[in-house]
C-alpha cells in the first residue's frame, strides 16, 4: 500500500457549521480507512460535512508503509477541516505527532452538552477544532513574508494594533503605517518607537482621503504579500497565517475572512453573527482582512471611505477569484458610527446578531487573555 497524498486540493471548502448528523467511527482495514463496520473506503468530503465528527478506532500491528498511509489519510481529513477525536491519550500510537494526538485527545469541544447548552456554543467549539486540526497541514518550506498596510487617525489605539501583528505566528511581517493627521501626537510616536517589527511610516494631514494615505503606504511594500489591517479591531495570533492556509488551499486571488464577531463598545457587549457564511466563495470578506499577493495588488483607490469595498468591487469585476475563511480569530470593533469609516449604527448589529454575549467575549481561537 502507498502513501495517500491530500486528495482534497479545497482544504475546508464547505464546511457546515452545524452538523445534522451524529459522529461516526473511523476503522482501518487492508483497503484503508472507512466508515463503520461493513464499508469499503470513505466517500467524498462532502458526503462527511453534514457528520458532527468522526471518532478514530486505532489498528492494531501495521507495517511502516501502513503507518504512513494511515497518517496522510488522518491528515487529509484533518486538513479538509473534518472534526476528528480519539479515546485516551495512552491508546494513541506513537507514530502519530504529539501535537496531533493532543487534538486527536482534546474532546472538550465534545465536553458542550447539545441540549442544556445553546447549540450554537456547542457548534462554535466544534468548529475552533476543526480550525486547529486544519493547522496541522504541512507549512512551506520558507516562511511566508507579508506586508501589513494600516492606517491611523487614532493614536491611542495603536500601540495594541503593533502588538497584535508582532503577535503573528508562521509569517514575517513588515508593517506599512499610515498616520492620518496624528504624526506628531505623543502616543503615536511612542507606538512606533516601541515597534518590535521593521515599520515604514508615511504621514499625511487629516484632509488627506483614507484610501490615498493607504496607497501611499501600500507602495512601499516588499512582502510577498499585501494584507490590509484595521487599527482598533482585534486578531487572533494565527490570523495572517490561517488567511495564507486557505488561499493556498483554495487557489484564491484574494482572500479573508467572514465578519462574525462584533464588539459593541459602549454596550460592553460583544455579538456573532453568522448570516455571512464561512469557508466559500464569495464577492465580499471583511475589509479588514484583505490578503492578496503584491504582484496581484492594484493599489486602493484616493476614496475618504469604502476603500476595502472599492478594492474587492473592482477586482472581483476583473475575475478574481475571492474566498472567505472563518472569522472566528477576528473581531470588529464598533464604538459610535461617526467614528468609523463604515458608518452604521449599534442598532443594526444588534439586530442581526444570532448571538449576544455581555462584556467581550471573542471566539477561544483569538487567544485573548
Amino acid at each position: 500500500m502507498t502513501a495517500i497524498p491530500f486528495v482534497e486540493t479545497r482544504g475546508a471548502a464547505g464546511y457546515l457549521r452545524t452538523p445534522t448528523a451524529g459522529i461516526e467511527w473511523l476503522r482501518w482495514s487492508d483497503s484503508g480507512w472507512s466508515l463503520g463496520e461493513g464499508t469499503d473506503g470513505l466517500p467524498g468530503i462532502e458526503a462527511l460535512r453534514p457528520l458532527r465528527g468522526l471518532s478514530v478506532e486505532w489498528p492494531g500491528s501495521m507495517t511502516e508503509q501502513e503507518r504512513r498511509a494511515a497518517l496522510d489519510g488522518l491528515m487529509n481529513l484533518a486538513f479538509a477541516g473534518v472534526p476528528l477525536t480519539s479515546a485516551l491519550p495512552d491508546r494513541v500510537p506513537d507514530w502519530v505527532s504529539p501535537d496531533f494526538a493532543a487534538l486527536l485527545t482534546d474532546r472538550g469541544w465534545l465536553s458542550v452538552n447539545r441540549e442544556a447548552a445553546p447549540r450554537c456554543v456547542a457548534d462554535l467549539r466544534r468548529e475552533e477544532h476543526s480550525v486547529r486540526l486544519r493547522r496541522l497541514a504541512p507549512r512551506p518550506a520558507l516562511t511566508p513574508t507579508v506586508s501589513v498596510v494600516m492606517s491611523s487617525k487614532r493614536p491611542h489605539l495603536l500601540a495594541s494594533a503593533l502588538a497584535q501583528i508582532a503577535l503573528q505566528r508562521h509569517v514575517e511581517v513588515e508593517v506599512l503605517l499610515g498616520l492620518h493627521g496624528i504624526a506628531d501626537h505623543p502616543l503615536a510616536r511612542r507606538a512606533v518607537e516601541e515597534c518590535e517589527l521593521p515599520i515604514s511610516v508615511v504621514s499625511a494631514d487629516a484632509g488627506t482621503p483614507f484610501g490615498a494615505l493607504l496607497d501611499l503606504a501600500a507602495a512601499r511594500a516588499s512582502g510577498e504579500f499585501v494584507a490590509k489591517w484595521d487599527d482598533d479591531d482585534w486578531y487572533g495570533p494565527e490570523h495572517l497565517s490561517d488567511l495564507l492556509l486557505a488561499r493556498r488551499a483554495s487557489g484564491a486571488d484574494i482572500v479573508g475572512t467572514a465578519a462574525e464577531f462584533f464588539y459593541l463598545e459602549p454596550l460592553t457587549t460583544t455579538i456573532r453573527r453568522i448570516s455571512y457564511t464561512s469557508e466559500v466563495w464569495t464577492d465580499f470578506v471583511a475589509g479588514g482582512t484583505i490578503l492578496l499577493a503584491r504582484d496581484d495588488f492594484p493599489g486602493f483607490e484616493p476614496l475618504p471611505r469604502g476603500v476595502d469595498a472599492a478594492l474587492l468591487k473592482s477586482q472581483h469585476a476583473r475575475g478574481a477569484r475571492i474566498y472567505r475563511a472563518h472569522g472566528l480569530g477576528y473581531v470588529l470593533r464598533r464604538s459610535h458610527s461617526e467614528g468609523h469609516t463604515w458608518q452604521l449604527p449599534l442598532a443594526h448589529f444588534l439586530k442581526v446578531a444570532h448571538n449576544q454575549w455581555r462584556g467581550f467575549r471573542p471566539s477561544l481561537l483569538l487567544e485573548a487573555s
